[in-house]
């Protein structure tokens, strides 16, 4: 197992191995890639794109400083958020619980209608999630957090914000880190909220893979670029990459630009 205090140093010295019970310290690779840094450049923006390819016990990362820099994860807590609503039973069926909409009318015209868990993680439904947040409540919110080792496990600052305005933080390393335990079913939760949690993930398919991913965006404020998060893993054949993208969103064009970022950077390292 390699540690994250371990990956740290190796970050130091030009390498990146978050801390992964995937393979021996022995069978571990890392590469910097600093020219998947143009894929960010050429939209006029800044980001980090970091990846384990799995087949191949090799990360790979654009740069040493932003992939371990901590952030809200907006709505990319949708993926654990879902996993505990299955595991402590607020949701029962991800395709047959409703939760109504409340006749709030907002901008986003997908969130104002009824939605199961599957159709809410697709629109992405902030108020959903943060139904499901105030119905699991904190003390389980907390319990879950910390088993899945989330970040800086910090759910302060309200049980239904802690992830968009509040206390959580994590990078993409430990992005990685977390998704790709829920890819091999080995989160300490049941086999089944996890499978069903993998089966509603949004799918893009794009050459011969199949990428499952999470959105996540934080709201900009006044003068200040929005943060747009992709996480998630592709499937080509039988070789399987895990990814954590986020990039400053300085106009509407780059948070529609998230998927074909990491669409490019993953076809620079991977045939898909």
């Amino acid at each position: 197992m390699i540690h994250r205090r371990h990956a740290l140093g190796l970050l130091a010295a030009a390498s990146l191995m978050p801390s992964h019970a995937l393979a021996k310290v022995s069978e571990q690779r890392s590469e910097l890639r600093i020219d998947l840094m143009r894929r960010f450049f050429e939209l006029g923006t800044t980001g980090t794109f970091v990846a384990y390819k799995v087949d191949d016990y090799l990360f790979i990362s654009s740069d040493k400083v932003r992939a371990t820099q901590a952030q809200l994860p907006a709505s990319t807590f949708k993926i654990p958020n879902s996993i505990i609503a299955l595991e402590t039973g607020v949701v029962k069926d991800p395709d047959k619980d409703v939760f109504k909409w409340d006749g709030v009318k907002r901008a986003i015209e997908p969130w104002n209608q009824d939605h199961t868990l599957r159709s809410a993680i697709a629109a992405s439904a902030v108020p959903v999630y943060q139904e499901i947040a105030r119905r699991i409540g904190p003390e389980r919110m907390q319990k879950y957090v910390d088993l899945f080792e989330y970040g800086n496990r910090d759910i302060g600052g309200g049980i239904d914000q802690f992830w968009l305005t509040g206390n959580l933080r994590i990078d993409p390393m430990q992005q990685i880190e977390f998704v790709d335990k829920l890819r091999r079913g080995v989160l300490p939760v049941s086999k089944r909220s996890q499978e069903l949690t993998r089966d509603i993930l949004p799918v893009t398919k794009v050459g011969n893979a199949i990428i499952r991913a999470k959105t996540g965006l934080l709201g900009a404020e006044q003068g200040k670029p929005s943060l747009g998060w992709l996480v998630g893993w592709a499937e080509a054949g039988s070789q399987q990459t895990v990814f954590a993208m986020n990039m400053d969103c300085k106009e509407p064009a780059h948070i529609a630009a998230r998927m074909n970022v990491v669409q490019q950077c993953l076809g620079d390292i991977v045939a898909i």
